[in-house]
């Protein structure tokens, strides 16, 4: 199952007031919900970027529909031309920029032994040096605002996860990465923190990588089977989480990788059922009471 989003953020709608966030993947998926809230729903302007300019089209007269001041910019995150033009033009029309979202990232399934090298470094190259590329465009200009960087990750190498060794290795890099920015870039004000969202409806990260032929509500049935909370997250969760980390509320926080995932990568099976537990436990205890009242301590307690 999964929860439709409240109706009300639990912020001010100003929280974000004058400022400018840059997201890349910003015009689809949970990019494009993060620059929602970030934009109409908390007062930044956005720029998003993107790959394919009908998508950054499309997204952007979407965002203008709805009152955000917004622009795409078309470009590869693996290029680091594209990201130094990306800040110039943001910076050029909005004057400034204090937030960056590093959402932009490549995955599929393939097992280890079937998928290639280009497979494998094409993730790396968007996910992990795609991630640095945009920072490091960015930092003169987050520097000068005592800025934020926010970066998409993932729980997949919590642990590891089956078929996703690339994209595996990919955010493990990532998150490592948000540490060695926020230790090196914290002295010039500027935070680094992650997100590691869960299974997240309405993704690819659901409905493909599930590799369920199945509708999207049974699919979220089936994954909300897995995670502790009982639900699948929604976009919303991961977008609210960045709101949090771009604004003034998380001033101390950086460094720090929030996972919102409903504590679904720490779930496994149970090896005993629940019931079995509690009778046993039962029994466990009434033979500790009965021994208690029959030992040494209670017959102190009659002298």
């Amino acid at each position: 199952m999964s929860l439709p989003p409240p109706q009300q953020s639990p912020f001010r709608t100003d929280i974000l007031a004058g400022q400018v966030a840059l997201i890349t993947g910003g015009g689809s998926g949970i990019g494009r919900e993060i620059t929602r809230q970030l934009g109409s729903l908390h007062g930044a302007a956005v720029a998003i970027s993107g790959r394919r300019q009908q998508v950054l089209n499309d997204a952007v007269a979407a965002l203008q529909d709805e009152g955000i001041d917004a622009m795409g910019l078309q470009g590869d995150v693996r290029k680091a031309a594209d990201c130094e033009r990306w800040v110039q033009e943001t910076t050029a029309r909005f004057g400034r920029l204090d937030v960056l979202i590093n959402c932009a990232a490549g995955n599929f399934l393939a097992s280890a032994e079937e998928l290639t090298v280009n497979g494998f470094r094409t993730v790396m190259e968007i996910d992990a040096i795609g991630t640095f590329a945009v920072s490091r465009a960015a930092f003169p200009a987050l520097r000068a605002r005592g800025g934020s960087i926010v970066n998409i990750s993932a729980t997949l190498h919590y642990g590891a996860t089956w078929w996703q060794a690339h994209a595996s290795a990919a955010k493990a890099a990532v998150d490592s990465l948000t540490r060695s920015l926020a230790v090196e870039w914290g002295a010039f004000g500027v935070r680094v923190n992650g997100i590691a969202p869960g299974p997240t409806g309405g993704t690819a990260g659901v409905s493909k990588l599930a590799g369920v032929d199945a509708s999207e509500e049974e699919v979220n049935e089936l994954v909300a089977a897995t995670i502790p909370i009982g639900r699948v997250g929604s976009k919303w969760d991961i977008a609210i989480a960045a709101v949090f980390l771009c604004s003034s509320a998380a001033r101390h926080i950086t460094g720090d990788t929030l996972v919102v995932d409903g504590a679904a990568w720490m779930w496994r099976q149970p090896a005993v059922p629940r019931e079995f537990v509690s009778k046993a436990s039962r029994g466990v205890e009434a033979k500790s009471r009965a021994v208690g009242l029959s030992g040494p301590g209670q017959q102190r307690s009659k002298l």
